[in-house]
């Protein structure tokens, strides 16, 4: 049986009823669409998301070297681009267990490495968010001829695991807006077995154990791209202090290494001070290392504020990844195809290290490197400018990266090139750039025409005369 009675509507029920209509109308979004699953970079075009930026990053890992399972919850702060009727996540293979967007309950859905994520309450432009994930798993290591043929990102160790996911292995251990363009600050919050250390990037703000369980929480407070991240556990002997200079620097040794004649601690304080001087101020809040062993890595990497390695590497190879702090992590790229920014640099702060200690000239090392490599060798082939995804870390990236930073210099002057390194990373500092805006700035500086340089050390795919002296 049904009742039917005609309602009248009071003023106080009409205010009500216009006021849901009203919040409906906000939760709508009106023109809501959903965000893209990549940023569109043509090495990764699957990275990143669009539809919003990532902002803040808090991670929580527990891990269990024995298991070797992650069990994770990571909240990111953002702000929609856009109106969002649902936006995408990086993760790659671990399970998810739920997901909120503002502390409510949210769908989601799998398709490869994306999750999906559809929130109860569509999201308007300009709205900052929150999206948490709890999620769970064994991750696994990439591998593929990118790294040079090793096995990258998430790697088990004797004692525990080691974190280095240049250049798309961040989503392999959380959920992320993986790609440079997109950064953010970090807290990092770590557990691992009593008796194990958890590193990450920025200072250490916390540490405690309990319950047979070590506990680290670390911050990042200086924008950083996902791949600079890392959360690697093992057995340490860990050194802290300050760099003559005044930065604060924590070096952490596996104890089982052998360091030899490596004093990675004063090579790390005294190439920060000297870069702080090249380069510009220090970028970080900290300096320093972690020095693992796994020797299936074939690669260190500039883990934003203490660049990791694999083994207890040369003098050489430290300063290379403390040039990065500049060229590399405070500025970043826009997309991978400018890669040179990066590896160039990194590699020709080696000769000017070199030249610092005085053992050789720059310029001399830029002949013999070039003399070395016949004109039909196939590194002259690799176009760095634009190098190809499978070939971003050729070696050509790296030693003809440098020896373009070299015949610049020689072009401008040496007046003119050391006020250019510091300008360049001033400009840009915490966030990102492309060849053309380094051109643009070289030219600005120096007051000459430069494209015929930029264009034949880095666009041509042979080998260059060798300038006068």
């Amino acid at each position: 049986m049904a009742l039917s009675r005609s309602v009248r509507r009071t003023p106080r029920l009409l205010a009500l009823a216009t006021a849901v209509a009203s919040a409906a109308t906000i939760a709508a979004a009106p023109g809501a669409s959903p965000g893209a699953p990549g940023v569109g970079d043509p090495y990764f075009p699957k990275l990143g998301n669009g539809g919003f930026d990532a902002l803040h990053y808090d991670l929580g890992v527990s891990y269990d070297p024995d298991s070797g399972l992650l069990e994770g919850r990571t909240t990111i702060k953002a702000k929609a681009t856009g109106n969002l009727s649902r936006f995408d996540l990086d993760l790659q293979k671990l399970r998810v267990e739920s997901v909120k967007v503002n502390g409510r309950k949210a769908a989601f859905a799998r398709s490869g490495d994306e999750l999906t994520v559809t929130p109860t309450a569509r999201l308007r432009k300009g709205e900052r968010f929150t999206v948490s994930v709890a999620y769970a798993g064994i991750p696994k290591p990439l591998s593929g001829p990118i790294i040079f043929g090793s096995d990258y990102g998430w790697m088990k160790t004797k004692d525990g695991v080691f974190v280095a996911c240049e250049p798309n292995a961040a989503s392999t251990w959380f959920p992320s807006s993986d790609h440079p363009s997109d950064k953010a600050t970090y807290d990092i919050r770590i557990d691992a077995p009593k008796g194990l250390t958890g590193i990450s990037n920025g200072r250490l703000v916390g540490s405690h154990e309990k319950g047979g369980r070590s506990y680290f929480h670390w911050r990042e407070t200086k924008p950083m791209a996902t791949y600079l991240a890392t959360a690697t556990v093992g057995k340490f002997d860990v050194r802290t202090g300050t760099t003559p200079g005044g930065t604060p620097i924590y070096v952490a040794t596996d104890p089982t290494l052998p360091t030899g004649k490596v004093d990675v601690y004063g090579i790390t304080a005294a190439a920060t001070d000297y870069w702080s001087k090249v380069f510009g101020p220090y970028p970080f809040e900290e300096t320093g290392a972690i020095v693992d062993d796994m020797p299936q890595a074939g690669f260190s990497l500039e883990v934003q504020s203490k660049p990791v390695y694999s083994a207890v590497r040369n003098e050489t190879t430290i300063v290379h990844e403390l040039a990065h702090q500049w060229f590399g992590d405070s500025v970043s790229v826009k997309q991978w195809q400018h890669i040179w920014l990066n590896e160039g640099f990194a590699s020709y702060a080696q000769w000017l290290w070199d030249e610092h200690k005085g053992t050789k000239s720059a310029h001399d090392a830029f002949r013999e490197a070039y003399k070395e490599i016949p004109a039909g060798d196939d590194f002259w082939k690799v176009k760095i400018a634009d190098p190809k995804r499978d070939t971003m870390f050729h070696g050509a990236v790296y030693e003809r990266g440098a020896m373009t930073l070299q015949v610049l210099r020689e072009r401008i002057g040496d007046k003119a090139f050391f006020t250019l390194l510091p300008a360049w990373t001033a400009a840009h500092r915490y966030g990102n750039a492309e060849t053309s805006q380094f051109i643009a700035l070289a030219e600005k500086i120096s007051g000459q025409e430069l494209d015929d340089l930029f264009d034949t050390w880095l666009n041509t795919d042979s080998r260059p005369a060798l300038p006068g002296k």
